[in-house]
């Protein structure tokens, strides 16, 4: 099982397990049929639809001279 490092278990996630839906993490750079094969080869399932996307850290912030500077995001009051 070389691609899949761990099973997600957040609130969202658990709640999908009653509609047989499992989340997990696995190595970046792994495409979606590397995913598929490794499931249905270590579970013995067949996987009908697949969901993946990417997940990134936030940005840290930049230091320019005295002051440092982060993403701004603009409020507006109603």
């Amino acid at each position: 099982m070389d691609g899949i490092k761990y099973a997600v278990f957040t609130d969202k996630s658990i709640r999908l397990l009653g509609k047989n839906q499992y989340t997990s993490n696995v190595e970046s750079g792994s495409i979606r049929a590397e995913i598929k094969h490794w499931v249905e080869l270590f579970f013995g399932v067949k996987v009908i639809v697949m969901n993946s996307h990417s997940h990134r850290l936030p940005r840290k912030g930049r230091r320019m001279g005295p002051i440092m500077l982060w993403d701004i995001q603009c409020i507006t009051d109603v």
